[in-house]
């Protein structure tokens, strides 16, 4: 795995305007210093934050991810993004050391001297080949898939959002959307020792998966059972008055309009969504106000400021491996796309989204 000589060529997914995806080949410069040269398996295409981009939907001037090196800078296209990628060291810029507090580090043979063949994960743009720091990289556990593994960003989030809710024993829950985050974060829910847990979607196979992920009634919010249905299962739950604790995942702002009707007194709406430029209209002249209802902005790429002194980002992970690895990954991926046809997966999730969950680019070589 030391450094060669030749120049790799990669192949990059680049959003050229919005609604306009092309796959292309550019030249990866030899790693530098202590980076690591990574051959992508696998990568998670994120049917919320991502569409925005796709759909130009992000805020002017602001940045792609701040938390993300590489995506700093302010939203111009053309430009790359993601952050779920999945795949092995395939060089190095120094030469492997087979010293002993070396031996297994990344990028390292191991104490027996073989290559480091492991998988890791990196917050990185959809890219065949890409360099990175020790740091950057995330070793998967043994035994899971780079397809499973490539959900590890979903699952902190769902983690993030449990955390900023903080669900009490015997507490009322209501989960609004049920894409992969809303999924993973009912799966987490389903955990604690709670009165009732209630996932609210249009999509009935999402339901199906929400109840066996543990969610103890699902409901329609387009049908007839909608609104009514809402405060039926709150009622069979023996909460007459909203519930206590509810996520809005959706990703359409009229949902947190209908969060806020569900809401009970003293409660909390935990909004997961990014909106983008999409605006939210709410009602806050009648229960909110007198209800005292609070709204909670969750986002993942901090940690809440009240638990910084005993969670950090990497413990946080930690927990979000160990979510991963309970789910069932295949169920919840739904279409695998080579990475020539990012255009087509693209458009799929945009113009179908009923028939998506996980999308996943598949790099072959």
């Amino acid at each position: 795995m030391n450094a060669a000589s030749h120049r790799v060529k990669r192949r990059a997914v680049l959003f050229t305007a919005p609604g306009a995806v092309e796959v292309c080949t550019e030249e990866v410069a030899p790693p530098q210093g202590d980076e690591l040269l990574v051959e992508t398996v696998v990568s998670a295409i994120s049917a919320g934050t991502e569409m925005l981009f796709y759909r130009g939907q992000v805020p002017a001037g602001m940045a792609a991810d701040s938390s993300i090196e590489g995506l700093t800078d302010a939203v111009r296209y053309p430009l790359k993004y993601g952050y779920a990628c999945v795949g092995r060291i395939c060089e190095t810029a120094r030469p492997p050391t087979r010293q002993a507090e070396t031996a297994g580090a990344v990028g390292q043979p191991d104490a027996a001297g073989k290559e480091d063949s492991r998988y890791y994960f990196a917050f990185h743009p959809h890219e065949s080949h890409f360099c990175a720091s020790p740091q950057a990289l995330l070793p998967v556990p043994e035994g899971m898939a780079p397809a499973q593994a490539a959900l590890l960003p979903n699952a902190e989030t769902a983690v993030n959002l449990v955390m900023d809710g903080a669900p009490l024993v015997g507490e009322r829950v209501l989960v609004m959307g049920l894409g992969i985050v809303g999924l993973l974060t009912t799966a987490l829910l389903a955990q604690f020792p709670l009165a009732a847990l209630i996932a609210v979607d249009p999509l009935p196979q999402r339901r199906r998966i929400a109840q066996r992920l543990g969610a103890i009634r699902t409901i329609d919010p387009s049908g007839a059972d909608g609104a009514e249905g809402l405060r039926e299962a709150l009622a069979d739950a023996g909460e007459r008055h909203g519930a206590d604790l509810i996520y809005e995942l959706s990703g359409q702002p009229r949902a947190l309009d209908a969060a806020v009707s569900a809401a009970g007194f003293d409660s909390r709406i935990v909004v997961g969504s990014w909106y983008g430029t999409k605006p939210a209209t709410l009602q806050l002249g009648g229960s909110f106000h007198r209800n005292r209802v609070r709204l909670i902005s969750s986002q993942v790429s901090t940690v809440a400021p009240h638990l910084r002194g005993r969670w950090k980002k990497a413990r946080r992970m930690e927990s979000a491996w160990q979510l991963l690895a309970k789910l069932p990954a295949e169920e919840l991926i739904s279409h695998r796309f080579p990475l020539e046809q990012a255009a087509a997966a693209y458009r799929l999730i945009d113009s179908c989204p009923e028939q998506t969950l996980q999308v996943i680019l598949n790099y072959s070589f």
